[in-house]
């Protein structure tokens, strides 16, 4: 829209100082970039109901989610986004309940681009994903690893580039991006996975490295055997679930916006009462 406007206004600028003053300016005629960035706490937990509000308006919004899986700057307390098994604050004894997925709560709308990255494992695909979610006309959430000093890095955070790797390199935190633009055809498929598939065993070395999951194992060696061993299990489940999406199409339509809007109008003009009287028929949602 602002390169056919200027267009117009370079062609009758000549002679109109107003249009002239509009055409030095129009470096600044140029698509918004809109960028939410927030923790796990916020899009998780507290501020969920705001960040789903917002992807299901289909506003092209971007959403970047910096994940620590805890409270980080209120003293590491838990959160929807702790996994199973972590010792954090208000979960003494290791978290119970599976992390939530919001990245596949995101996808159920259909027409949300998602992207779970890790910029010390992948960066080309940080990039990549970013880009994309930038380019996509709709709302996109891209979630991304952090570490931070409460999940206890063994060495410190001097370590945290090399942890982070090992988190992706282990399964604990795989990489993919969902991309609703993409027409699937067999061949080319909207869920994409970018992260391989791991030997059974690698993720205990991992969890070995950060204080939040040994921490128990010194406090409850069986309950935490227990917790990496369910953990271990719910990994393999979920990437056998991601390899699926990968390799078939959704089951969403590929509907083209301007079909939906078709359809819709058609549904809300058409005269159709029970036992077949006529009635008026209901408002499009598009209009």
């Amino acid at each position: 829209l602002a390169k056919t406007a200027m267009k117009l206004v370079r062609a009758e600028a000549a002679g109109n100082a107003a249009l002239e003053s509009l055409e030095k300016h129009s470096d600044m005629f140029i698509k918004p970039s809109i960028w939410i960035i927030g923790g796990d706490g916020w899009a998780y937990d507290i501020g969920f109901g705001g960040l789903d509000h917002v992807i299901s308006t289909g506003e092209d919004v971007n959403v970047l989610v910096l994940d620590t899986e805890m409270y980080s700057n209120t003293g590491g307390q838990k959160s929807k986004a702790t996994p199973l098994g972590a010792v954090t604050k208000f979960a003494a004894g290791g978290k119970s309940r599976p992390k939530k997925d919001l990245g596949a709560v995101a996808m159920g709308y259909g027409d949300v681009y998602v992207a779970s990255c890790n910029l010390e494992s992948n960066y080309g695909q940080v990039v990549r994903s970013m880009v994309e979610a930038e380019k996509y006309p709709g709302s996109s959430l891209v979630l991304c690893y952090s570490t931070c000093v409460m999940q206890g890095i063994d060495g410190g955070m001097c370590n945290a580039i090399h942890d982070a790797k090992e988190a992706t390199e282990s399964g604990y935190w795989p990489l993919y991006r969902y991309n609703p633009s993409i027409l699937e055809d067999g061949a080319h498929h909207r869920f994409q996975l970018d992260s391989k598939k791991v030997k059974y065993g690698t993720l205990e070395h991992f969890l070995h490295g950060e204080n939040r999951f040994s921490l128990l194992e010194r406090k409850d060696p069986e309950t935490a055997a227990r917790f990496h061993r369910d953990l271990e299990l719910l990994n393999e489940e979920r990437y056998n679930r991601y390899k699926h999406l990968s390799e078939n199409d959704v089951a969403h339509p590929n509907h083209p916006l301007k079909e939906l809007e078709q359809l819709d109008y058609n549904r809300g003009h058409t005269d159709i009462g029970p036992g077949g009287h006529d009635k008026p028929g209901r408002p499009s949602h598009f209009t």
